[in-house]
């Protein structure tokens, strides 16, 4: 009778000791954020609204207060009481660069999701949807793309709205010239002093680029969306235990509702948010 129950207890154990081994040990990113109680996060300082300095060049942005919760939920999935976070300013051209090479462990700003550059780095679940835009002077008398035949339009080098555009120039059959600037701010004052006709970049930004214009009034977002423009925070490629740690931290968040909070805080003067970024957090607050 004891060997009976003996064995008996030993099967109900079974279950909790395959779970104990099959718990993986930290590796990578994780495993050296938890020894050194430390995570550098990489931010842009010209996205806003998603990622900025403000007058007291603090870190700001919806992205920035997203990365703030995620990090929250790291330390809890880590069970330490808390991270000091080193905040990294990065740029256009270096942000994916400084994940890649282990300078930063995310990065929280406006990057859009492509398959390229999967080749260097991994991404989270998506954080927002948004798609190419054109930033014109009003009294060019532009309605869309098609009204920029022969203008010059300025793109940031090597970002994805600068594909998006080349791509939608072809299918319209139209001859613009494609001018490259190095950053918004640039590409505004070529708008503003009109040596380029219309700017190219994701329609939330050139929305927040207007709002520091000398004359707002004077520039017009045009209606065309030339791309469909995905964000997520940047990780380092191949490591599935912080991808998978960010994304439960997303999915806490889009579960609780926090989103809407952090959303309102940044985008409530354009309404509540479209059908497709709705979406976007539904199908991100995956069950745990």
């Amino acid at each position: 009778m004891r060997l009976v129950t003996a064995a008996a207890a030993a099967l109900l154990l079974l279950p909790s000791l395959v779970l104990a081994q099959a718990a993986p040990a930290l590796e990578g990113r994780l495993k050296k954020i938890r020894d050194a109680g430390t995570i550098t996060v990489a931010y842009r300082t010209d996205a806003a609204p998603f990622s900025f300095e403000d007058a007291n060049k603090q870190m700001a942005g919806f992205s920035v207060d997203l990365c703030r919760r995620v990090v929250g939920a790291i330390e809890k999935q880590l069970g330490v009481s808390s991270l000091k976070v080193n905040w990294v300013p990065v740029t256009v051209q270096n942000r994916f660069e400084t994940v890649a090479k282990g300078k930063a462990d995310m990065e929280c700003g406006s990057s859009t999701v492509t398959l390229s550059r999967m080749q260097l780095v991994d991404f989270s679940s998506f954080t927002f949807v948004d798609g190419t835009g054109l930033l014109v002077k009003a009294s060019l008398g532009a309605n869309g793309l098609g009204d920029l035949g022969g203008k010059k339009i300025g793109v940031i080098a090597g970002t994805s709205n600068e594909r998006a555009l080349r791509e939608a120039l072809n299918r319209r059959v139209l001859n613009a010239t494609v001018v490259p600037v190095a950053s918004r701010d640039e590409g505004l004052q070529q708008v503003e002093s009109g040596a380029i006709d219309a700017f190219a970049s994701d329609r939330v930004l050139l929305m927040g680029l207007a709002s520091k214009a000398k004359d707002a009034k004077s520039l017009a977002l045009l209606s065309d969306a030339l791309s469909f423009e995905p964000y997520a925070l940047v990780l380092p490629r191949g490591d599935w235990q912080m991808r998978l740690a960010v994304n439960s931290a997303l999915a806490q968040i889009y579960r609780s509702g926090a989103i809407a909070e952090i959303f309102g805080r940044w985008f409530g003067a354009l309404g509540r948010p479209g059908p497709v970024i709705e979406m976007t957090y539904l199908f991100g607050a995956l069950p745990e």
